[in-house]
């Protein structure tokens, strides 16, 4: 474990982003044993003529009139920066050269900005955590000079519309003078290492400490008499992300199973065949707490993840939310689930879905329910810190030999 150093994180999310965040995650387990400083992104010129009336921008605009980067005290050994400055929005530009020039300005106001907290923490050889801000950060190992640089990826970005212009270019040359590279899936991280050896999987820290079968408080009345068996799916019912032509398969083929979907829906699944099947049932989004109490009562949780160019490398967090509640868990196949092979079904098209449901179903393993539980709750973020650590040693070790 990295202990006693200065470690400073960048990313594209701020500290008070509404959702869930690794990079927080990740700083919070960080600052147990070191001096953290996380820093937000800054404002850009887009987002200012956008945005300005919306009250977070408005507070970093503050900020800027004021002159000066403010350094806040989230905790001990961790602090948060909003730098004082705008930077110019850069990502529509298709022309290498003038993207460059304009980033290297980007890139030294940005610097310019935590150099002064820098100075004003004392900070001493420090490490630098970048997660993903492959633009905005890309000189500043050079700028400011960091002991160690480590770039951190977690998703499949230069596919994704605002990097597609500069994303593959810029981010393999960020990769390639990178100290090391880490990623959170095994796919990520042999995309990496074709731009830089020191490319290492290091896993996903998730906190299941939520999803115990001992804090389940009952059955929710929505769920109660709904026909078993229950397949069921919770999160965010995105189109993008999920195989609505899946869900349908399963549901006609089986009209004896009962398909329940927690979550939100986007556009496409509202207006989806599957709100005129009998046997499908959407119950909405639920708070966290109240998410065990559903899950509860799956027979068997499933994870119909769309493969597309955005999905491929993603580390599918609700595999471990399901496992540790001990469900029979059937997923999409791909790179990213390889870790997962020994405690999930894997179905590589619509009808394995029903064909390892149907085993699923079968199950009645007291100690591979147990097996799931205590292999989803090694999935911490001091374990995923722990691996970032011992990578940083790994590629110390060779520079040494």
């Amino acid at each position: 474990m990295i202990k006693d150093r200065d470690i400073i994180i960048l990313g594209i999310q701020p500290w008070d982003i509404e959702i869930g965040s690794n990079c927080k995650n990740i700083a919070e387990e960080f600052s147990r044993n070191n001096r953290v400083l996380y820093v937000n992104s800054p404002l850009d010129r887009m987002s200012v003529i956008r945005n300005s009336k919306q009250e977070k921008v408005r507070k970093r605009l503050d900020i800027v009139k004021s002159g000066s980067p403010l350094i806040t005290e989230i905790s001990r050994n961790l602090w948060n920066l909003y730098p004082a400055t705008v930077l110019e929005s850069i990502s529509w530009i298709k022309s290498p050269l003038i993207f460059d020039w304009l980033n290297k300005i980007n890139n030294r106001k940005f610097s310019n900005q935590i150099l002064q907290a820098i100075d004003k923490l004392g900070f001493k050889d420090f490490i630098i955590f970048n997660d993903s801000d492959m633009y905005r950060s890309f000189y500043l190992k050079e700028l400011l000079n960091p002991e160690t640089y480590i770039y951190y990826t977690r998703d499949n970005l230069i596919v994704v519309d605002y990097w597609k212009n500069q994303g593959e270019r810029v981010e393999g040359l960020h990769m390639k003078k990178a100290d090391l590279v880490v990623a959170n899936s095994t796919y990520l991280a042999s995309q990496a290492r074709k731009h830089n050896p020191n490319s290492f999987y290091v896993g996903q820290g998730c906190d299941v400490s939520l999803f115990d079968t001992r804090l389940v408080t009952g059955i929710p009345e929505d769920i109660r008499n709904i026909p078993k068996p229950v397949i069921g799916y919770i999160g965010a019912l995105l189109s993008l992300r999920l195989d609505i032509g899946v869900l349908e398969h399963i549901a006609r083929s089986r009209p004896e199973w009962s398909l329940v979907l927690v979550g939100p829906e986007d556009d496409r699944f509202r207006n989806s065949h599957l709100h005129q099947l009998q046997n499908v049932y959407f119950l909405g989004n639920k708070t966290g707490n109240e998410l065990p109490n559903y899950l509860n009562e799956f027979d068997v949780a499933i994870n119909p993840q769309l493969l597309s160019p955005v999905t491929i490398g993603n580390y599918p967090r609700k595999i471990d939310e399901y496992l540790a509640m001990g469900k029979p868990t059937v997923a999409t196949r791909t790179e990213a689930m390889s870790v997962f092979a020994d405690y999930t079904y894997l179905a590589e098209n619509k009808q394995e879905y029903i064909e390892l449901i149907e085993t699923a179903l079968q199950e009645k393993s007291v100690d591979i329910t147990e097996g799931r539980k205590e292999f989803a709750r090694k999935h911490t973020w001091e374990n995923n810190v722990i691996e970032i650590s011992k990578a940083v040693d790994t590629v110390k070790a060779s520079i040494t030999c």
